[in-house]
């Protein structure tokens, strides 16, 4: 498996790892060119979430239809394209327009839907969680890199280096990324629509799960160094911005340790959804802590928390969407979740701001304990995607007929065929059969 997926991670490190090394420096650099502004510098920074948001839906059904290859090399090339015009940028109207073309890019749910092409389904959340471990690893190399090349040689060839990087992707993805499985799907019922990805209540909890995720993410990144940097007298601890490595290091080491263990569990113990109510229980934590605590040392602890609970999802998320969907509706299904990640970012970032400019943390805090309490009992009603699990039948020992006929058994949720490795893939309800019993139809 982790020769099928490094590729992969390594293509999803390197446009993070692009995305990542500018962003310590960029609303610097954005109110120095011609006309910038706080507001337009703000612009800069998060409208490539909003150009995402939008463009994830169609890049995830484009996958569906014409190939994930082809849609990851259009998705690159068009973020190496957004990544040369902010390198050439002279007013800062340019850099929006590059930072929005960077954003139209919107692979992630076509990598997403890869993976699940080319991992076996019990496999996939070991394998995302690679994924999110890359991702992690390219955040802690950007953060180190990035003052040292921004403030030596300038910001732009940060951008310069972006868009080497996505080159450099391309290449990893033609000469080492395995071709997809060629999957061919047949069902009783009449052809999908897209809409049909919002007809799963299991998916739209998914998509509620992803929009709170990220907002609450970037209502932390917003508090987290501000807090920690504005001086007592205006309710916060006066460290300096040279200190943040403190807080940051020991959350980042407790996040990353936290998402092995959520993995095995919500995958190998099928305790997904459980794993998720204690991720959402440690979030509600962090708040309080991050909310309402007036020393240094309990704020801390408030960012421990909430780097455990949030990266305790990262390797179950991705992986719950491609369960519950159908083999046909990956792509868009995923597309959707990562939409409802940007618009949650997007309206994370515009929250905070406004509760902090007009009110304080811990009303900001309040507001996200709601949050939580509600997201815990949509959880709570959600199905368990580890209640279903799948049987791998070679064609060479069972007839292909009878194998698609058992999709009208009530048990059987799902019936495809892998052409490439000639195999039947058939997803049953195991609270109400077995798979021997599922061999046994075929008999």
């Amino acid at each position: 498996m982790f020769k099928q997926i490094f590729p992969l991670s390594t293509i999803i490190g390197l446009r993070f790892f692009g995305l990542f090394i500018v962003l310590p420096v960029l609303s610097v650099y954005a109110l120095e060119l011609k006309g910038g502004t706080p507001f337009l510098a703000g612009i800069v920074i998060g409208g490539y979430a909003l150009t995402q948001a939008l463009f994830q839906v169609p890049f995830g059904t484009m996958s569906d239809k014409f190939g994930r290859k082809k849609t990851l090399l259009i998705g690159t090339i068009i973020f190496i394209i957004g990544s040369i015009v902010c390198a050439v940028s002279d007013n800062i109207y340019m850099l929006m327009a590059g930072r929005f073309i960077q954003g139209t890019g919107a692979v992630g749910a076509v990598v997403s839907a890869m993976i699940s092409d080319l991992v076996k389904e019990e496999q996939r959340a070991h394998a995302m969680a690679i994924m999110g471990g890359t991702i992690a690893l390219s955040f802690a190399v950007a953060m180190v890199i990035a003052p040292l090349v921004g403030g030596n040689y300038g910001i732009d060839k940060l951008f310069w280096l972006t868009a080497v990087l996505g080159v450099l992707s391309i290449f990893v993805l033609f000469k080492q990324v395995p071709n997809p499985p060629k999957i061919i799907h047949t069902y009783t019922q009449k052809e999908s629509k897209f809409s049909d990805v919002f007809g799963d209540k299991a998916l739209n909890s998914m998509y509620i799960t992803f929009l709170f995720h990220s907002s609450i993410m970037t209502m932390a990144f917003f508090i987290i160094p501000l807090v920690m940097t504005v001086d007592i007298a205006h309710g916060g601890f006066g460290w300096s911005k040279s200190e943040l490595w403190k807080v940051y290091l020991p959350a980042m080491v407790f996040g990353l340790l936290s998402m092995g263990p959520a993995a095995v569990f919500g995958e190998k113990y099928g305790k997904g959804k459980q794993i998720f109510m204690i991720s959402i229980g440690f979030i509600f934590l962090a708040f309080l802590a991050m909310g309402f605590s007036h020393t240094p040392l309990v704020f801390i602890i408030g960012v421990v928390l909430f780097f455990i609970g949030f990266n305790m999802f990262e390797p179950l998320l991705q992986s719950f969407v491609s369960k519950f969907a159908r083999v046909h509706q990956k792509g868009a299904a995923l597309g959707v979740a990562n939409t409802f990640a940007y618009i949650g970012i997007f309206l994370g970032g515009l929250v905070a701001g406004y509760i902090i400019h007009h009110y304080d943390r811990a009303t900001l805090a309040i507001i996200v304990i709601v949050l939580c309490v509600f997201w815990f009992l949509w959880i709570l009603k959600m199905n368990n995607p580890n209640a279903r699990a799948n049987v791998y039948l070679s064609l060479d020992d069972y007839k292909r007929e009878g194998i698609l006929k058992l999709q009208d058994h009530e048990a059987i949720t799902e019936v495809y065929i892998n052409e490439t490795e000639h195999l039947a893939i058939v997803k049953y309800e195991k609270e109400m059969m077995s798979e021997d019993e599922v061999k046994g139809l075929l008999q």
